[in-house]
């Protein structure tokens, strides 16, 4: 395992590694922008308004040249790693602008009206895009360089940590936690089993696992840093989890409706579920307010599950799958599998939580998380834009045979009835008080 090590000599490690490795640059460019929100350099950011019939309307001209500012800024953070890794620094520079207008036109679409209420969000959009250029234009060299997908995400994921407040995920008590963790070992353990009985590797299994099970395209990442899976297992797990997402949203409200299940219910349900945060939200929301907040409560609850679900699968790795039987393996080489932007998401999580709050007030980081939030969404747009340039429809339909597929359907499927059962055990009243 040469890539894992981070050693110059015996037993001292190569510091050389912050600067050299994109993990550690996620961590510290995800900080870089907390440190600016939070210090209130940055308070204001131009917006892309709701729109009916007409998308020019959803911009202000005056806001024109500040998307430019915006795009230049975005350019000079994301370059930093590029130029100390001396990777090709031309193609990123001439690549980026066009990145960032597919970006843009993904967030576009997102705000129409109609497409807003139904929560196909961005994420989506930006997929759909890249993937409509790669497979009719074809992706061109040049543009390649600037496909950095892994960048742009684990950027993203450091700001989501600052998002996840640990009082928000209190306020659904022990029963919101013990409501997500009963079914996520049942349907890990199912999906991982079945994928691996289908002959795909452990490594994609692995990541396959974590999206059905935690919550989506953030674990999908997370774990595949944790096993070092190949990065198009990763991006093929996050296509799947996008589509599943589509169906789940609009049905699911529509069967708990149908079934009259109670708000509480539908909202554990639908939170323990759907894999995209977004989706979550809209899906609760089209069947009520109340349902919304239980849901987004769950969602938020199991995105805290990353750190620790990206640990035990590099403890597992380390000492298990990949232990040589002449080799005893050692402690450090779980902190050396383990990812580094996840570092980051739980350090974020805990500043914010238990120093900023405190010393600024909720107000005072609500309107920090406002400002990170958007910046977090254009590097999330950004990286799903990637996903699509380096995707080819053909493969995405035949990698593994459509075995990824069957599986991630038959998880699916098990993790609706387990996220359903345990929904009414524990917000339904049958075994305890519903807590909310």
């Amino acid at each position: 395992m040469s890539e894992l090590k981070e050693k110059k000599t015996k037993g001292a490690i190569d510091w050389s590694s912050l600067y050299k490795k994109e993990d550690w640059w996620a961590v510290w460019l995800g900080f870089a922008v907390l440190t600016l929100a939070s210090s209130r350099i940055i308070t204001w950011l131009p917006k892309i308004g709701k729109w009916i019939d007409n998308p020019s309307l959803a911009i202000s001209l005056v806001d024109v040249p500040y998307f430019v500012l915006l795009g230049l800024a975005l350019l000079m953070l994301s370059v930093l790693p590029i130029l100390v890794m001396k990777e090709k620094i031309k193609g990123y520079l001439a690549g980026f602008p066009l990145l960032f207008l597919i970006a843009f036109c993904s967030l576009l679409i997102s705000k129409q009206e109609k497409i807003n209420a139904w929560g196909l969000e961005y994420v989506l959009w930006a997929l759909i895009l890249g993937l409509a250029f790669s497979n009719t234009i074809g992706t061109p060299k040049w543009l390649k360089s600037a496909v950095k997908t892994e960048l742009f995400i684990k950027i993203g994921l450091v700001l989501l940590g600052a998002e996840i407040l640990f009082n928000v995920i209190l306020s659904a008590g022990a029963f919101g936690l013990f409501e997500i963790t009963i079914g996520l070992f049942i349907v890990w353990y199912f999906c991982y089993y079945l994928a691996t009985k289908l002959g795909l590797s452990k490594s994609f299994a692995a990541v396959l696992a974590s999206a059905t099970s935690i919550c989506g395209v953030s674990a999908a990442i997370a774990a595949g840093g944790a096993v070092k899976g190949n990065p198009k297992e990763v991006s093929h797990t996050i296509s799947l989890v996008l589509l599943f997402a589509i169906p789940m949203l609009l049905f699911m409200p529509m069967i708990s409706r149908a079934v009259n299940m109670p708000a509480a219910v539908a909202g554990a349900w639908i939170g323990g579920t759907i894999d995209t945060t977004p989706a979550v939200v809209a899906a609760g929301a089209l069947y009520s307010d109340k349902a919304m907040q239980i849901a987004s409560i769950i969602k938020m609850s199991q995105n805290v599950l990353i750190g620790v679900a990206a640990f035990l699968l590099a403890l597992y790795w380390t000492l298990k799958v990949e232990r040589k039987t002449e080799e005893k393996p050692k402690l450090i080489e779980i902190w050396y599998r383990f990812p580094k932007f996840i570092t980051g998401f739980i350090v974020a999580s805990l500043v914010f939580s238990f120093l900023l709050i405190p010393t600024m007030g909720d107000k005072s980081v609500n309107a920090v998380l406002g400002i990170t939030k958007e910046i977090r969404g254009w590097f999330f747009a950004m990286a799903f834009v990637c996903i699509g340039l380096d995707t080819k429809i053909k493969e995405l339909v035949n990698i593994g045979g459509g075995k990824p597929l069957l599986v991630f359907l038959a998880a699916s499927i098990l993790d609706l009835i387990i996220s359903l059962a345990s929904a009414y055990l524990f917000f339904g009243g049958i075994l305890f008080p519903s807590p909310v």
